[in-house]
């Protein structure tokens, strides 16, 4: 092998241009901008179907509340000093502002 042959092998740079680092916080910042939308309205979306799904805890408990002592009007604060609710369901209740519907 000749000498200039050896030199130009040395001479090959591995790495990243400029432009291909550039290109590649490109595509990063657009999968950012279309993922971060979505992720605040999944939130939201499950917040929604905890808090329905909590409503109807809160209304089956009321309804069998009503079996058991037969009161018309019943109150969160009734079926959770009756043990119907703990006291998470209780406070979760009253954050997401859920009512008792009265049976008809």
């Amino acid at each position: 092998m000749k000498k200039s042959e050896l030199l130009g092998a040395r001479k090959q740079w591995s790495g990243f241009t400029l432009i291909e680092m550039s290109i590649v916080m490109f595509i990063i910042s657009l999968l950012i901008l279309i993922i971060l939308p979505n992720i605040g309205k999944q939130r939201d979306n499950a917040r929604g179907v905890g808090n329905q799904a909590l409503g109807d805890v809160v209304q089956t408990q009321a309804d069998l509340y009503r079996n058991e002592t037969d009161k018309e009007v019943v109150t969160l604060e009734d079926l959770k000093g009756s043990g119907y609710l703990n006291e998470k369901q209780y406070n979760e209740a009253k954050k997401a502002k859920i009512k008792v519907e009265v049976e008809k």
